[in-house]
C-alpha cells in the first residue's frame, strides 16, 4: 500500500470528530472576520463589505474565497454595494493569482446550501480555484486524494505580495 504523508489534513478530519451537535458555535467566517490576526486566519485582503481569505483545505494551491462580512446564507440578502464589492474582490483575487501563481484558468463559484456541497452553508462565500493544464492526475480518481505541492504559508505570502501590486 502506498502512503501519502499529509499531516495538515488531521485538522480537517478532527474538525468533524470534535463537533458536538448540541453546541452552538460561532460562524467560522464571522469568527475570522472579527479577529485581528489576518495572517493566522489566512485573510489576504479586507474590503469594505467583504474580504479575501485562503481556503485552509484547498482544492488546489492558491484556492481563495471572497466572503461578505454580512452573515447570511441567502444570496438575495446581499445589498447592491455588497455584491459589487464581492465582484471587485473576485477580480482583484484573480489578478493576484495570475501574478503570483500563473494559472492557466480558474473555477469560480458559490455552493449555496448544504445539498449543493457548501462546507459552511450558513455563510455564503465565493471560491476562486486556480487551475493548470494537467493539474488533475490519478490521485483524486483512484485514491480520492488531492496533492497540494506548497505550504499554505508560502502561498499566502506570494498572493499577499501580488495583491499589493494589483491596480484597482
Amino acid at each position: 500500500m502506498d502512503r501519502l504523508w499529509a499531516p495538515w489534513r488531521s485538522k480537517y478530519i478532527e474538525s468533524f470528530s470534535n463537533e458536538n451537535p448540541n453546541e452552538k458555535k460561532e460562524c467560522l467566517f464571522c469568527e475570522k472576520a472579527n479577529s485581528t490576526d489576518d495572517e493566522k486566519n489566512l485573510i489576504l485582503l479586507r474590503g469594505e463589505h467583504c474580504y479575501i481569505i485562503m481556503n485552509l483545505f484547498p482544492y488546489n494551491s492558491g484556492h481563495i474565497m471572497v466572503v461578505p462580512y454580512k452573515h447570511t446564507s441567502n444570496f438575495p440578502d446581499l445589498s447592491n454595494d455588497e455584491m459589487l464589492d464581492i465582484m471587485k474582490l473576485i477580480k482583484k483575487g484573480i489578478s493576484a493569482l495570475e501574478i503570483a501563481l500563473k494559472p492557466h484558468g480558474f473555477n469560480i463559484g458559490a455552493n449555496l446550501g448544504r445539498v449543493s456541497g457548501a462546507g459552511v452553508a450558513e455563510h455564503l462565500h465565493f471560491h476562486i480555484v486556480p487551475r493548470w493544464n494537467g493539474d488533475t492526475n490519478f490521485m483524486p480518481v483512484i485514491s480520492e486524494t488531492k496533492v497540494i505541492s506548497e505550504l499554505l504559508s508560502d502561498t499566502y505570502r506570494k498572493i499577499k505580495d501580488a495583491l499589493s501590486r494589483v491596480q484597482d
